[in-house]
């Protein structure tokens, strides 16, 4: 009875002019975005619920960049109210930490410890002498914006059914908006 209810609604809506319901609509369209972080680089987010681990520059008290870590990471638990939380052990170390290394440019090679084959570079932007964090993104270089990891059912806790993995930023040379989805 409910589905018959359903179906008469979406043709109201039809009939009326609402054409453009959304039939398919990705989890992610429907997540927070993080705002109003202090250095926010990136977010990653995942379909499992809707926490949000967010990498930032690591600046200390005195404004510089802390050069041992350059790069912080911390979760926003949205269902927790929006609360900030450290990692913890394990997810440092397996899943969401990051492994940096200065280079003699005075950027820094960035990798994430759970998908060490995508590497990012840290430096500074040629047009606002700000650092930001480059990768290659459908074989340009991109400022990242965001990762979407979609993780179908089955698998395990160190070894996820990883669907896909969505990276989005915009073009270092342009500022376009860019995407790629490819399976780890």
């Amino acid at each position: 009875m409910r589905t018959f209810f359903i179906l008469c609604g979406l043709v109201f809506l039809q009939i009326n002019g609402y054409t453009n319901i959304p039939t398919n609509i990705e989890p992610q369209d429907t997540f927070p975005v993080p705002a109003n972080i202090k250095n926010q680089l990136f977010y990653l987010q995942r379909t499992t619920n809707t926490n949000t681990v967010v990498y930032a520059l690591n600046i200390n008290a005195k404004g510089v960049l802390d050069e041992s870590t350059p790069v912080k990471v911390f979760w926003i638990r949205y269902p927790e109210g929006g609360i900030q939380k450290e990692l913890n052990f394990i997810q440092k170390a397996f899943a969401y930490g990051t492994i940096s290394k200065k280079n003699k440019d005075g950027s820094f090679t960035i990798q994430l410890v759970a998908y060490k084959k995508k590497e990012f570079i840290l430096k500074k932007s040629t047009t606002d002498n700000t650092y930001k964090l480059y990768t290659l993104i459908n074989n340009k270089e991109s400022e990242i914006k965001r990762i979407f990891i979609k993780i179908d059912p089955g698998g395990t806790l160190f070894n996820p059914n990883i669907a896909y993995v969505e990276m989005k930023g915009k073009e270092a040379v342009n500022s376009k908006p860019i995407m790629e989805r490819f399976k780890p």
